[in-house]
């Protein structure tokens, strides 16, 4: 069974930073290595949504707007885990992070549990 754990949350203060993982279980390297994965956030009172996605290493990174230029996804595949880099944080980017993976050609998906993220001075 897969399952994809995170960690890294807590509570900064405006402008500092915070270095999000997730590390998935019940599947192995080579699966991993060509799934593609994402990082979503959800803000209390409103819908998730999207922040950034990475197919395979070396392959597309992309980004929503609002976190352009501050956030950087990244992932070591030996380790089955993905990362989510988050500078200058803002009070806005507080929320409730969750990470996700496709399967490979596969409408298969997996999701984090979250972790919370607050931003306040």
């Amino acid at each position: 069974q897969v399952q994809l754990v995170e960690s890294g949350g807590g509570l900064v203060q405006p402008g500092g930073s915070l270095k999000l993982s997730c590390e998935a279980s019940g599947i192995n390297v080579a699966h991993f290595s060509i799934s593609t994965v994402r990082w979503y956030r959800q803000a209390p009172g409103k819908e998730r949504e999207w922040v950034a996605t990475r197919t395979t290493s070396g392959g597309i990174t992309d980004y929503a707007d609002s976190v352009k230029g501050r956030f950087t996804i990244s992932r070591n595949d030996a380790k089955r885990t993905m990362y989510l880099q988050m500078d200058d944080l803002k009070p806005e980017d507080t929320a409730v992070y969750y990470c996700y993976m496709r399967l490979y050609r596969s409408t298969t998906e997996y999701w984090g549990q979250g972790t919370q993220v607050t931003v306040s001075s």
